[in-house]
């Protein structure tokens, strides 16, 4: 029997994706969970994948067309039965042979040259905008994926750099700055993540009443315990210090089903599943990625599904499983060097944990100074749904799991 494959849903506030690129044509063989088609949301483009097995009989929109959540994309079934286009899909007339024959032909239906070229969202924005075509174009992003400072290197007839290091910034003998003396201010336009960033930012601190709590945690336990850890695995399977937080802000989280929560009316909704969302720099933004049941997993798994999903999220190839569904989610600037800051309420949940960085410093214990680590973290809460005494109570649990690691790994 033919199965209808629909726009999904991703995220609370998704009301409709710009399908990109079919991946499968008209008359082709596709398996359940097969990538059928690429669809850009507010987020991140993102691979549909098939619900059924089958022949792909009909593609009900073309590429680039706007769709709205839980609309008809393509019809899956088998060779040999009748399709009918009922009154959503189009005119309600029944699909004949010869037109399914003609839509495998129409250009309209093709997979164009330039969107077979990889290249990030905001890049086929600028290049769509400004009439670039893609083809042309050699990208220096992750894996030759084209990026945005590709396309305005196109643009301005010059050659797009390949170092993707950091760039050193050399001083000068003189405090003045030189500018050209033809600097103008620039206007730049947002991307879809930028501006969906920037209203659902917005929104939260507007709505929601935060609250915040900070916590110093004692990680010299943790630190030695990874450090023994990752001298006998591989490089590619070595944990990170998030990872040990995720694994203990799931357990954590068991013991307050109020901030694994989200707020429903009148009501709190209590999520069973505890799926922590783990904040990734993308181009253009952030992306939240969702480690799911993070509270029965171990760690390696963890650290693995993590990494794997990164990597999706920074090459734009993210699955729709990958960024739906968190409950609770963690913003770590880590890696920076930050010691302490307050992160934005991700709606619809009850709370955020921004965690700093793990840092050597002198510390006084039983009037003896000596070397010890520390790290900070600070949770940002919805005082619609919980109060303080709770969140403290909440960083209190988090520091028995984060000061006495083993207790993450038995």
């Amino acid at each position: 029997m033919a199965e209808t494959i629909s726009m999904p849903k991703l995220g609370f506030d998704m009301a409709e994706g710009t399908l990109v690129r079919w991946v499968k044509k008209v008359g082709e063989t596709v398996n359940k969970g097969d990538v059928l088609a690429e669809i850009e949301t507010d987020k991140a483009t993102v691979e549909v994948e098939s619900s059924a097995s089958g022949v792909v009989r009909l593609l009900v929109v073309e590429e680039g067309s706007v769709v709205p959540v839980g609309s008809p994309i393509a019809i899956v079934g088998s060779a040999e039965e009748v399709i009918q286009e009922s009154g959503n899909q189009g005119s309600g007339k029944q699909v004949k042979t010869e037109r399914r024959e003609s839509s495998v032909e129409s250009p309209k239906l093709e997979i164009l040259q330039s969107a077979i070229v990889k290249a990030s969202p905001l890049a086929r924005k600028i290049a769509s905008e400004k009439k670039v075509d893609l083809s042309s174009i050699k990208g220096t992003g992750p894996g030759g994926r084209i990026v945005r400072r590709d396309i305005e290197a196109a643009l301005a007839g010059g050659s797009p750099t390949t170092d993707h290091g950091p760039q050193t910034i050399v001083s000068t003998p003189s405090s003045v700055v030189h500018r050209p003396s033809s600097a103008v201010d620039e206007t730049v336009s947002m991307s879809k993540l930028r501006q969906a960033i920037a209203r659902r930012m917005a929104e939260s601190k507007a709505s929601i009443p935060h609250f915040y709590v900070t916590h110093e945690y004692k990680m010299d336990a943790l630190m030695d315990l990874r450090a023994q850890f990752n001298k006998i695995v591989p490089e590619n399977e070595k944990l990170s210090v998030n990872d040990f937080i995720i694994k203990a802000v799931a357990l954590t989280l068991r013991q307050f089903p109020n901030l694994n929560a989200s707020l429903n009316g009148n009501s709190v909704l209590h999520h069973r599943q505890v799926n922590v969302g783990v904040a990734v720099s993308v181009e253009g933004g952030l992306l939240t990625i969702v480690c799911r049941d993070a509270d029965q997993k171990p760690l390696r798994q963890i650290a693995a599904e993590v990494m794997a999903m990164a990597a999706r999220a920074r090459e734009g190839k993210v699955k729709p499983d990958d960024i739906e569904g968190s409950s609770f989610s963690i913003s770590n600037l880590g890696m920076y060097e930050v010691e302490n800051f307050i992160a934005i309420i991700n709606p619809p949940e009850a709370a955020i944990l921004a965690v700093g960085s793990a840092r050597e410093v002198a510390v006084s214990e039983n009037g003896v100074v000596k070397p010890g680590w520390r790290m900070k973290a600070t949770i940002s809460v919805d005082h619609r749904i919980s109060d303080g005494a709770e969140a403290a109570k909440f960083m209190q649990a988090l520091g028995v799991f984060l000061e006495e690691p083993l207790r993450l790994v038995v």
